[in-house]
């Protein structure tokens, strides 16, 4: 593979959005990397913000296939930074840097197919109440430790209690919800019937969908260790 293909994206808004997740992912780890999936007109950029242990994934419309030919399908792992360096909003297209060693998460991604829906998830205003309710929840009970057990072990051990929290009946942890609402990926719907997220899962992965990007996490009973995994 040579460092010059290049990326048609469908136009400049999409340039933007890849834009935005890239310099968002950036954002938590200078030295991001991502895994770029393209096949016909789609690009699917999975990446890995390290405060919530989750994969974040965002897909990108092509005008047209990569330049390596329609039948030709990509996948690398690049660093996030040279990406963003390469998109070009104005001329909505993007240079493949080169690759790069993946990080472990990279050889572990969700499975293509085989998604179906899951019930219980309340809709994109209760997600982003329950998201800051959890937030001011952390703020005042490490605000309220006295100052020898204010340790980075007892911090973590706080976050770990309110993050690892179930989304109602769902086997979602706040942790996904809160990612999505850090990454961009849940807003408000925009007029009343735009699509609320969703919810979907397929062996031990559960992902939240929104019209934005979607958030993949697995089971909290099938850690990364467990069997399985979709290696690829």
């Amino acid at each position: 593979m040579t460092a010059l293909q290049v990326l048609h994206l469908a136009d400049g808004t999409e340039a933007a959005d890849l834009t935005a997740f890239l310099s968002r992912l950036l954002h938590y780890d200078r030295a991001a990397a991502v895994r770029l999936q393209a096949a016909g007109t789609a690009l699917a950029v999975f990446g890995r913000p390290p405060s919530f242990e989750v994969l974040a994934v965002r897909t990108v419309r092509l005008a047209e296939p990569y330049e390596n030919g329609p039948e030709a399908t990509l996948d690398v792992t690049v660093s996030a930074g040279e990406l963003l360096e390469s998109v070009d909003e104005a001329a909505a297209s993007a240079r493949v840097p080169a690759a790069v060693t993946g990080p472990p998460w990279a050889g572990v991604l969700p499975p293509r197919g085989g998604w179906r829906p899951e019930p219980g998830l309340p809709p994109a205003a209760v997600l982003g109440a329950m998201v800051s309710a959890a937030v001011a929840e952390f703020r005042s009970r490490t605000q309220e430790l006295e100052e020898e057990r204010r340790t980075r072990a007892e911090l973590d051990r706080i976050g770990r209690e309110i993050w690892s929290r179930m989304v109602g009946q769902t086997q979602l942890p706040v942790r996904a919800v809160h990612a999505a609402q850090s990454l961009r990926f849940l807003r408000p719907p925009a007029a009343p019937g735009a699509e609320d997220p969703a919810l979907f899962s397929s062996g031990a992965w559960l992902r939240l969908r929104t019209p934005y990007g979607s958030i993949a996490v697995r089971r909290a009973e099938a850690g990364l260790g467990t069997l399985g995994l979709s290696v690829r």
